[in-house]
């Protein structure tokens, strides 16, 4: 197994300076600026806020109206603030609890749940691993595993300590799975398709994957030069986010970096590139990054809900395609995008907004 510098260790070690491996191109350093600056603004675009409380409401105009606005934040932003969503907020707590006290572990403790990329085995304890030509690094340690569906959970690589770090975590995956099935049943009808039909293109209740990624973004020295996260969009159908209230999420909207400010109690959701493929661009898959800065530890849970990896086919779905809007993305497996997008990066064709991979 290759032996990996954890950053959290590199930020503890007291070096001034961060690791060249570490710096950011020069092209990407020009739009990298202090997070809580960034945070204050308060003119220029703002991520839209969606209130999920009449999501379900038997008014057909009530309901017709949040349908109305959480389409309209998919297709413009493709990312959101989800307020009212049913997630009850002491779970949330109990999650974020958990997950801070595993990464409040000394690096050996974590290290008993070490992942092996090179030998395929991803889930647990990592940290990014150079994959591209210019041996870039981020700037975060993390934990990656499989919530959901139960049946296919590997409970012995989840970590033991906290005592409550599995139960909170399965009943937040399980709430999570309910207000993804809400979602999808929404954005179906903001397509004029069936209510269940985007569900079941991405695999339904028994293929549909769950997969937590606790991102672990220690101080840094030189915040300006680092990001905790490269500009990427995300593979999944529909990406939700927690976070322990430190900015660093930023969204490239129309040309500009533009930061999610914080908001108590809410979930961040992301359209992933497969809601962005089966729609034809219709939903928004956007380009975002994660910043860090040198006063406190950021934290975030990440759960990307992601179709199957060989059994379907992504591609536009008919109704989205016509001689005035051809499809604009080729035939592929779940397993088969992420390949194109490795290689294109590593083809060094994703790391200037501009070349945003569109498949």
């Amino acid at each position: 197994m290759v032996e990996v510098e954890r950053v959290e260790s590199l930020a503890k070690s007291g070096i001034e300076s961060i690791p060249k491996e570490y710096i950011r191109p020069k092209e990407e350093l020009e739009s990298i600026n202090d997070v809580f600056q960034e945070e204050k603004k308060q003119d220029g675009p703002q991520v839209p806020t969606i209130d999920l409380q009449n999501i379900e409401s038997k008014d057909e105009t009530i309901r017709g109206k949040c349908m109305e606005e959480l389409k309209k934040a998919a297709m413009d932003w493709g990312v959101m603030h989800l307020i009212n969503h049913g997630v009850p907020v002491e779970l949330m707590e109990r999650v974020k609890k958990a997950g801070e006290e595993f990464f409040g572990l000394n690096v050996e403790e974590k290290e008993k749940y070490a992942n092996d990329q090179a030998a395929g085995k991803i889930q647990g304890y990592g940290s990014k691993l150079a994959n591209n030509a210019s041996g870039q690094l981020e700037w975060e340690d993390y934990f990656f595993h499989l919530v959901y569906p139960e049946d296919k959970r590997d409970l012995s690589l989840w970590p033991k300590t906290p005592s409550d770090y599995i139960e909170a975590t399965s009943e937040y995956a399980k709430c999570l799975r309910l207000l993804a099935t809400k979602l999808f049943k929404a954005l179906s009808i903001g397509l004029g398709l069936e209510p269940d039909r985007l569900e079941k293109e991405v695999g339904g209740l028994e293929e549909l994957l769950l997969q937590m990624k606790i991102n672990y973004y220690p101080k840094c020295r030189q915040p300006e030069l680092a990001l905790g996260v490269e500009a990427h969009t995300d593979v999944s159908a529909l990406t939700f986010i927690l976070h322990n209230m430190v900015p660093g999420l930023q969204l490239f909207y129309e040309g500009k970096w533009v930061i999610a400010k914080c908001f108590p109690d809410s979930i961040v959701m992301h359209i992933g590139d497969t809601l962005e493929i089966l729609s034809n661009g219709k939903y928004r898959s956007i380009l975002h990054r994660g910043l860090v800065n040198k006063e406190k530890v950021r934290i975030s849970w990440a759960v990307f809900c992601e179709p199957p990896k060989d059994k379907i086919v992504l591609k536009p779905l008919p109704e989205m395609v016509n001689a005035e809007t051809p499809a604009k993305f080729p035939p592929r497996t779940f397993a088969q995008h992420i390949e194109h997008k490795l290689f294109r990066n590593n083809k060094q064709e994703e790391l200037v907004p501009e070349k945003k991979d569109q498949v």
